[in-house]
């Protein structure tokens, strides 16, 4: 069982076999992903909104009213379109959906640390090693990488995206995101949300090959990968280079895609849509995620920032200093529109039935506001919210103690969402995948939360 913060026996031996292994990009062929037990799974598709930092469970999904005002903080809790459930009074968008959602009050693991707690909750295992990690082969592929296994998008289409640019934390792409041990060409690649700007150094990804996916001349790429394929020699490549050619191939075919650059084109979205989302980074990435998943991308992860379309990283939620000002003005503001304007877009279109909504942070904020008027990392509890597909809304999981400290009730932790994500995506939590020596492993070690209708 996976409801105790830490690692579970089957998943330690996973990690020190892979450790042990020294597994190196290339040494065998990559094994094909065990399909057998596949089951019913109501989501076509995935988008997973990612608050890069950790946003406060105290002031949004579980606030604590009675609590110490040292504690509860500024905000007051509002009451929600199901009653009984209240939520933090600077969402008032989000509480007029909340009969779609199926809050979880109980998550937690057992590190402070923001890619190491990205790591967890993207890949749904404990961190193989300590410090500021940067990915690397041995590491276990992120939950996007996974899908991608059982999930095969339309040729010209990306298998995953990750919009608008990676996470980076003091300059150093970090561990979690990537294919890790299924290999590179299983990593998400990176699209940038038009108008955005790139952060956070060289990402691997496709980068700025798909920027101006709304200014491609068709012939004259079509004409330069001819005369590309002339040239080369198709014989025995090293490893990096068939990498590479993984992701050039994958840029051509990406560029020379109408699906892809017509889902691409904000320009042609209907203006009062747009308008809907709003006009920054976190809503436009949001929208383009929608695009993105109807032209047929399995799964796409927004890391769901506050900034306008050239603000770069924009502003993070990991609110050390000022918390509540931020979240008043700048992050909450951002996060309630984009996020309850594509649960309506997609409730509106008919899609949210098959379109499974993910909402994925760190971990959450400590209960005591320090002297900075600020909260710290705290992965102790927090929460997380799932909808769309599959999932019944409406619905509060577990509960954290009067403090928001720790787990009062049905405590859970990553790879229980993980499990829940893929049994929402006809995928069986026990489904195998296997490293590139073989060796097989379960996509979960977690067990289905009972949030699914």
């Amino acid at each position: 069982m996976s409801h105790k913060s830490g690692v579970s026996r089957r998943s330690l031996l996973a990690q020190l076999s892979i450790a042990a292994g020294g597994v190196l990009p290339g040494v065998l062929p990559l094994q094909h992903a065990q399909a057998a037990g596949q089951i019913n799974g109501k989501a076509k598709s995935c988008i997973i909104i990612y608050c890069w930092g950790g946003i406060s469970h105290h002031e949004t999904f579980d606030p604590k009213p009675n609590a110490p005002r040292e504690i509860r903080g500024e905000f007051l809790p509002i009451d929600t379109n199901v009653p009984g459930i209240q939520i933090g009074e600077h969402t008032p968008r989000l509480a007029n959906h909340v009969d779609k959602l199926a809050i979880v009050r109980s998550i937690h693991h057992d590190d402070s640390a923001h890619g190491r707690g990205m790591y967890w909750n993207l890949t749904g295992h404990k961190p193989p090693r300590a410090g500021n990690i940067p990915p690397m082969q041995a590491d276990w592929p992120s939950l996007p990488a996974m899908v991608t296994k059982f999930r095969t998008a339309p040729k010209g289409v990306p298998d995953s995206v990750r919009l608008p640019y990676p996470m980076v934390d003091n300059g150093t792409l970090q561990a979690g995101e990537y294919g890790g041990w299924l290999g590179s060409t299983y990593d998400p690649i990176v699209i940038r949300t038009p108008k955005g700007t790139e952060f956070g150094g060289r990402s691997r990804a496709l980068g700025s090959q798909v920027l101006n996916l709304g200014e491609v001349d068709t012939p004259r790429v079509t004409a330069r990968r001819s005369l590309r394929e002339s040239l080369e020699h198709r014989v025995s490549h090293p490893t990096d280079f068939e990498n590479f050619e993984h992701f050039r191939t994958l840029a051509d075919d990406i560029l020379l895609s109408s699906a892809v650059r017509d889902a691409y084109d904000l320009d042609s979205a209907d203006a009062k849509t747009k308008e809907l989302y709003g006009n920054h980074i976190g809503g436009q990435s949001l929208l383009l995620a929608r695009r993105l998943t109807e032209a047929g991308v399995p799964i796409v992860q927004v890391c769901c920032a506050a900034g306008d379309l050239n603000g770069g990283q924009g502003d993070m939620w990991d609110t050390h200093g000022d918390n509540f000002n931020r979240l008043k003005n700048r992050l909450l503001p951002v996060f309630d529109q984009g996020f309850s304007s594509l649960l309506q877009d997609l409730s509106d279109r008919g899609t949210l039935d098959e379109t499974l909504v993910v909402m994925l942070t760190d971990f959450g904020r400590t209960p005591r506001i320090n002297g900075a008027a600020g909260r710290d990392h705290y992965p102790n509890v927090y929460s997380v919210v799932l909808a769309g597909a599959g999932i019944q809304g409406g619905q509060v999981y577990g509960s954290s103690d009067s403090k928001g400290a720790e787990p009062r009730t049905r405590a859970c932790g990553p790879p229980d969402i993980h499990a829940t994500i893929f049994h929402c995506l006809g995928i069986s939590p026990r489904a195998k995948i296997h490293d590139m020596l073989g060796r097989p492993f379960p996509v979960s070690d977690g067990d289905v939360l009972p949030i699914v209708s």
